[in-house]
């Protein structure tokens, strides 16, 4: 007996040790209060972390800044200025201060930085002759303290609009953690809403089907949906929903979702902490198909077999209901969000009969943790293991639009995961090998790579499938001057701009040289490049060059006398 009450008493000093254990480690990746808000204005945001976007998760909170640019950006906490990136889309303008409690803040879409930073950022990009770069900053060099001014705001980068976007990251594991998880002062006593509910017969491919929609009714607080009579023995689900904030109705991502059967937890997903690796699994979390193909985003509440685990929980079970019998299943779907605020559908499940299987045979079939190969007389690829998240039928179509082949495969509705290298036999003869252009789609969504030639086939990468063709490319970039002409005096102007725009909507390259000596333009958004006049311009004549080259190696370089 006395043995027997030692054990119960080590038992339960083990659990109170495993407990405080988890409570440590829990406030240590989530301390309450280390950081404080990055804008010298009211806590507010357009967009939380998880939100999902086109082929990813948002990573960060999108701080509002009174709609306006130049707003004061602040230090969030102690560190030091660890990277600066500079770059034309994606971030824009950033900074990353490293902290001593080992995470990483991140600012972008920013304008200037604080005044000994951006001076050491332009002497660093005149040293290398390059205005986008990746900075690592000497460690300790530039110090911050909490609340210390960093930057100004703005609206640089892939940004739509001013704001700021603002990251916490695990510095060790670069993981993105969720910054609503911190404690930020943004009162939020409002649970997610829940718009519709998707339903698959998992005994096909998400990619080969049309999911049933249903609209959820809400009574009471709870959400529903009528009884949910199906012709199959394995289903998935799949809810649109969004969430809000207390005082705002702008609609954000939600944090997370549980899937019951019969009172168990079959599934569940949880946006915490995220990766830039893993973000393009957004693609298999989400009905892609539908979504690609105007609807709206659904999120699957199962793992597809392509998507390992990523944000769902650690359970075997991978969120496929299966109905051995015509018994009916209560199913609970919970929708959390960051404050704890819960919204709950609840609706029964029942199997009526079998239908009969629709057996496709067209295309071959292309199946996820497999390498996926398609050869014939016009092209050649094929799809790396971990490439597709679910099965699917290949389809290959060639089509002549006036006088051009188009290689079309499938429809761009099946994602992928990682880049695959694409070969066309051009069947002619084209004059010039080096001036070859990949394409893949129309419009402005095209993309456009080089191709290079392997013993009479054209080569490329991509990520995405579509419709392919092969373009020879012989036009020079057009070089537009903005407020800027041959002759001009400069005196009262601050700075020149030009645009430069070209077919293939790609440049390989842009140089700017004041009489022979680089300097330094940027590219903060889209196709207009901008010198802001500075110490390499001095008074008097000068003669002005301006260099654009395109993905096929096309130049057009013009030069201008001016006045300062």
């Amino acid at each position: 007996m006395l043995k027997f009450a030692a054990m119960i008493r080590q038992f339960i000093l083990l659990s109170c040790f495993l407990q405080l254990s988890f409570q440590s480690s829990s406030q240590s990746k989530y301390p309450k209060g280390y950081f404080q808000w990055p804008v010298a204005a009211s806590p507010a945001i357009i967009a939380n972390f998880g939100e999902l976007r086109s082929n990813h998760f948002h990573m960060g909170l999108d701080c509002k800044t009174n709609q306006r640019e130049n707003q004061s950006i602040l230090a969030s906490a102690d560190g030091y200025v660890a990277k600066v990136k500079i770059e034309p889309f994606g971030f824009g303008r950033c900074i990353y201060i490293n902290h001593p409690n080992g995470t990483t803040t991140v600012y972008a879409h920013l304008n200037k930085f604080f005044p000994a930073l951006q001076q050491y950022i332009i002497e660093q990009q005149y040293t290398i002759k390059k205005w986008n770069v990746f900075l690592d900053i000497p460690a300790g060099k530039f110090k911050v303290k909490k609340g210390d001014f960093i930057a100004y705001s703005g609206n640089t980068g892939g940004s739509q609009g001013p704001h700021l976007h603002f990251e916490i990251r695990d510095a060790k594991s670069d993981k993105v953690l969720n910054p609503l998880l911190f404690g930020f002062p943004i009162p939020d006593n409002v649970p997610p809403n829940i718009l519709r509910l998707a339903v698959y017969d998992r005994l096909e491919s998400t990619y080969e089907q049309s999911p049933k929609i249903l609209t959820v009714t809400k009574a009471k607080g709870i959400y529903s949906v009528p009884d949910i009579i199906v012709k199959t023995d394995k289903v998935s689900f799949g809810i649109s929903a969004f969430d809000t904030y207390t005082g705002s109705t702008n609609p954000n991502g939600i944090y997370k979702a549980i899937l019951f059967d019969n009172g168990a937890q079959l599934l569940s997903f949880i946006l915490d902490s995220i990766s830039y690796d893993e973000t393009r699994y957004e693609n298999a979390h989400i009905d892609y198909k539908t979504k690609s193909s105007g609807g709206a985003f659904i999120q699957h509440l199962s793992r597809l077999p392509g998507y390992e685990k990523g944000i769902y929980d650690e359970s075997p079970k991978d969120g496929l209901i299966n109905l051995d019998d015509e018994n009916t299943h209560q199913i609970r779907i919970e929708v959390l969000d960051a404050a704890g605020n819960k919204s709950t559908l609840n609706f029964n499940l029942q199997r009526k009969g079998i239908k009969e299987k629709n057996e496709i045979t067209e295309g071959a079939l292309f199946k996820p943790g497999l390498l996926n190969i398609f050869e014939n007389e016009d092209i050649s690829f094929y799809l790396p293991e971990g490439s597709i998240y679910d099965s699917f039928r290949f389809r290959f179509k060639k089509i002549i639009n006036a006088g051009n082949t188009i290689y079309q495969l499938n429809d761009g509705k099946n994602p992928l995961q990682k880049y695959f290298t694409l070969k066309i036999n051009p069947k002619k003869i084209f004059l010039d090998t080096g001036k070859v252009i990949m394409k893949n789609g129309k419009g402005e969504k095209a993309i456009y790579h080089k191709a290079y030639y392997d013993k009479g086939w054209y080569k490329a990468d991509f990520r995405e499938l579509g419709n392919f063709e092969l373009l020879e490319d012989t036009l020079p970039p057009t070089i537009t001057p903005i407020g800027f002409a041959n002759g001009i005096n400069t005196s009262i102007l601050d700075k020149i701009l030009f645009k430069v725009t070209d077919n293939t909507e790609n440049l390989a390259s842009f140089n700017g040289y004041i009489d022979g000596q680089w300097i330094l333009f940027s590219n903060d958004k889209g196709k207009v490049f901008i010198y802001n006049f500075d110490k390499y311009c001095s008074a008097g004549n000068h003669q002005l060059s301006i260099i654009a080259t395109d993905l096929a190696g096309n130049t057009t370089e013009k030069k201008y006398s001016f006045i300062r």
